[in-house]
């Protein structure tokens, strides 16, 4: 399976699972939580990508843990595209960005056609 169809699936599914779990994540559908699942995997294959570079001596300066802000970035950039998926709070994106990408992580491995976790 490509690779960024497999990223599509596994961010739709975590999107949808974090919306499940977590009280300040919102999902309408799960037509919703595919459109946000896309729009994330592209926003992080374009945009996330310039901001790393832009943003670079602060994530040195603060040994990578400006990461997790910049994919909270991308994330609310995504809930702000998608009329039906909606984070409230920053700190709820900064959370839901690092379990989304944990879930992601997960679902993709188990999703390769191996069987192997890489």
């Amino acid at each position: 399976m490509p690779t960024l169809v497999l990223t599509w699936i596994a961010n739709s599914a975590a999107i949808w699972l974090v919306a499940y779990l977590f009280r300040g994540v919102s999902i309408a559908s799960w037509i919703d939580a595919f459109a946000a699942g896309l729009v994330l995997t592209l926003v992080n294959a374009i945009v996330k990508p310039i901001l790393l570079i832009l943003t670079l001596p602060v994530t040195i300066m603060t040994l990578g843990l400006f990461y997790f802000v910049i994919s909270a970035i991308c994330l609310a950039i995504t809930a702000h595209l998608i009329s039906g998926f909606s984070v409230s709070g920053w700190f709820n994106t900064l959370v839901a960005a690092i379990v989304i990408s944990i879930f992601s992580t997960i679902i993709q491995s188990a999703l390769r056609s191996d069987g192997a976790w890489h």
